[in-house]
């Protein structure tokens, strides 16, 4: 089923401050840079209590976020303006229509810590805990679940991936075993997915030209069983190629490289549709 998202540029530019809702929906969002934490000031909905990301970078191979909850999110990211140096814009959440309550934000702040870490897609290094879930009652914390869902939506239509779990599909599993490794994965509008439990070779063959980024990636997503390294979490690359190079430890057309249980490569099962 369709969905018509309308998005707002406050100032004209895709990159800067702007809000997102789902049409029929009360879930809004308010995507606000660091540098226009001025932008706060105008907005009385950003007052109140709101569910909030803070996305950045580290010096991690996986982007940073922190997750929280707040009574007055102007006032609370002031703290955040002054301890955090990682964060560079903020996606904050609140209701269109009723105001949320304390409560309210804290489900959700509940709810989104548990899948971003299972996620495992970015760094939390703020949300070493899970809190635990308030007592909400059965019909609200029905909404708040459906509100979580727009959560969910939005910051993936802004290309935010942080609380993405990969669904695979037997039928379009893809295998490799070259250099030792025995890993799986599939495609999808996402990139080449390489599933949990993957046998990723341990080394790499001398012209391999991103080695320290792969290096620091087998470092983050593995970890030695009986000798070998095993994927702990899944992870999606941009490309099937990548996706291989990374599996391998070696330079690979991830089209030709992935093939099915059958025997077929990523190319004649996708590939073959322009045909």
């Amino acid at each position: 089923m369709g969905k018509t998202v309308t998005t707002y540029l406050i100032d004209g530019d895709p990159k800067g401050t702007q809000y997102s809702f789902i049409s029929n929906k009360i879930c809004q969002m308010f995507v606000v840079p660091r540098s226009n934490l001025s932008y706060l000031n105008t907005q009385e909905k950003l007052q109140k209590p709101a569910f909030y990301i803070l996305l950045g970078e580290n010096e991690s191979t996986k982007p940073q976020a922190y997750i929280g909850e707040t009574e007055n999110f102007r006032e609370h990211v002031k703290d955040h303006d002054s301890k955090k140096a990682f964060w560079q814009k903020a996606l904050i959440f609140v209701s269109k229509d009723a105001d949320m309550t304390k409560v309210d934000v804290q489900y959700l702040e509940h709810k989104a810590i548990t899948r971003a870490k299972k996620a495992n897609l970015f760094v939390l290094n703020d949300n070493k805990q899970i809190p635990k879930a308030p007592n909400l009652p059965e019909h609200q914390r029905d909404s708040m679940d459906e509100f979580f869902e727009d959560v969910k939506f939005l910051a993936s239509f802004i290309g935010c991936n942080i609380f993405e779990i990969s669904q695979p599909k037997a039928e379009h599993l893809f295998y490799t075993k070259g250099r030792n490794c025995n890993a799986s994965g599939f495609y999808s509008s996402n990139g080449f997915t390489v599933l949990k439990g993957s046998i990723i070779a341990k080394t790499m063959v001398p012209s391999f030209n991103w080695k320290a980024k792969r290096e620091k990636m087998l470092q983050e997503y593995t970890a030695d069983e009986n000798g070998q390294l095993v994927l702990t979490s899944d992870k999606t690359f941009s490309t099937p190629s990548t996706a291989a190079d990374f599996c391998i430890g070696s330079s690979n057309n991830g089209w030709l490289t992935w093939k099915d249980e059958n025997g077929q490569t990523l190319h004649a099962v996708y590939r073959k549709q322009l045909e």
